[in-house]
């Protein structure tokens, strides 16, 4: 299978697009000829998680071989890297509301579903493709994406990682897990700006042809682990591949029957993912995009303007604290009917004026698939006590505003109580203390594992090991950085590993 630029026509391998994450022309790589409706319930029938992955990846990576993505699969989504052998449970809290707990994974966040299987890709992408460089992974984080990269690509031979995230936009937990992180090919930064900061700066470097032929010269070149990075994006859909199998295997819908999802997003790959599942021929729906008090995605499925000319917040669901969403350029492809030279129009536009704006006929295509709604943080903690009052069930806040936005179309929409929803859950509760704690009125500790000690003997709910092994590890990276220092920062991590 080939893949094409959003914003160009040419096109590259699948293990290119794996390797180089972002096209030259600053657009993101997607598949020439879409795998439109090649999935259906028989193909998913009865398999386990390793086995709908082998699958659903087949269809999208075809160039390795069936023994090969198996091999990968089984060793990405094994017990060592996951807590449950079932790796994306289905929790029902209702009848016709089914919680897709993604937070199962070494890191307790819903990117470890793609990240554990992503450096298995990349490598095996540099083989295919011949690459002698060393690879060197930049990834910008709101809080989430930094902690999985730095676990899937620790230690993994001839690759290199280097995280940035904002100093006050990632919780104490985030925080801890990256500067607390181990192996011997890692480097951790904080800046001092927000999520947006880092990943527009990162998204100029990867087409600054100036650095990359500096940082060649030494033997090194660069990738992303960000979900710009077809390979971040592909695992993903897996989940809701299994979901829908599991749905009906537990008779929750039959196999003709259409639900709908809800996700938390921020940087829109996580609902993307859920779009290209409804593309490959699962009959998923009406697709929620919910957001915090950053709403510019609800604006947008609102009136069909994207408009980033407003103010940020710092919320206590900071990994969708982000206005720039880098995957909304691979759903602005599709909405124009796959119009490279539309959607490089728009992308001229968002960076000249801010915004953007899509014409009556895309926005019939918008609205036929997704709707929005955003949840203040007041509301995302009553949400959490009433679900955890109700039904017993700790949501973390990322969760709490899927929630939310689900109440909130229902009351817009009551038609679609009748119709099965599954809420996407992208993180466990204990990464975020002290929002749970004034949540559910539990007395806040003097530090975030006293918190979490208090929840605990509260709710029930076990300290995750991974979490609770953090306590007596040593801070190794804690350097704060003006975001106008990031180029040097990365030259200077080059510097310590190339020849």
């Amino acid at each position: 299978m080939n893949y094409t630029s959003t914003r160009g026509t040419v096109a590259v391998n699948e293990t290119y697009a794996l390797l180089h994450g972002l096209a030259e022309d600053g657009g993101l790589y997607v598949p020439s000829l879409f795998p439109t409706n090649c999935l259906t319930y028989n193909d998913v029938k009865d398999k386990n998680y390793q086995e709908v992955a082998a699958v659903v990846l087949a269809k999208l990576f075809p160039c390795f071989s069936v023994a090969h993505l198996n091999e990968m699969i089984n060793s990405a989504y094994s017990d060592a890297n996951f807590s449950t052998r079932d790796i994306a449970p289905l929790h029902s809290i209702l009848e016709k509301v089914s919680v897709l707990e993604l937070f199962h994974g070494r890191t307790q966040a819903f990117k470890d579903m793609a990240l554990s299987l992503f450096p298995y890709l990349l490598v095996a992408a540099k083989e295919a493709e011949g690459e002698k460089k060393e690879v060197l992974i930049l990834t910008a984080t709101s809080g989430d994406t930094g902690k999985a990269a730095l676990e899937g690509f620790k230690d993994v031979p001839g690759t290199h990682i280097q995280v940035f995230y904002p100093t006050d936009g990632v919780s104490p937990m985030q925080a801890e897990q990256m500067q607390k992180q181990e192996g011997e090919n890692v480097n951790v930064t904080a800046i001092h700006g927000n999520f947006d900061d880092a990943q527009q700066f990162l998204k100029r470097l990867f087409v600054d042809k100036a650095t990359a032929e500096e940082v060649a010269a030494k033997g090194v070149m660069f990738s992303s682990a960000n979900s710009i990075n077809i390979g971040r994006l592909a695992p993903q859909v897996v989940y809701y591949v299994n979901a829908y199998a599991e749905l009906v295997a537990q008779g929750a819908i039959h196999e003709d029957e259409a639900f709908n999802v809800v996700v938390p997003t921020g940087n829109f790959g996580n609902i993307l993912a859920a779009y290209y599942a409804k593309k490959m021929g699962i009959p998923i729906g009406k697709l929620v995009c919910a957001s915090n008090q950053n709403n510019v995605l609800t604006d947008f499925f609102e009136n069909g303007t994207y408009d980033m000319n407003r103010p940020f917040y710092t919320t206590i669901s900071p990994s969708m604290d982000i206005l720039e969403s880098s995957n909304f350029e691979r759903f602005l492809y599709y909405i124009s009917g796959e119009d490279s030279e539309r959607t490089a129009g728009w992308m001229k536009d968002l960076k000249s004026t801010g915004k953007l704006t899509v014409n009556e006929e895309e926005f019939k295509r918008v609205k036929a698939n997704f709707a929005g709604a955003y949840v203040s943080d007041e509301e995302t903690k009553a949400i959490i006590q009433q679900v955890y009052n109700s039904y017993g069930y700790v949501m973390d806040p990322h969760t709490a505003v899927a929630m939310g936005a689900y109440m909130k179309e229902l009351e817009k929409h009551p038609e679609d109580g009748a119709r099965h929803t599954v809420i996407a859950s992208t993180a466990h509760p204990f990464k975020f203390p002290t929002p749970i704690c004034e949540a559910l009125d539990i007395k806040v500790g003097e530090t975030p594992y006293e918190s979490l000690d208090n929840i605990s003997a509260v709710t029930g709910v076990a300290f995750p090991k991974q979490l609770e092994a953090l306590q007596s590890k040593p801070l190794r990276f804690t350097k704060a950085i003006d975001k106008e220092n990031m180029k040097q920062e990365i030259l200077d991590f080059v510097n310590t590993f190339s020849k």
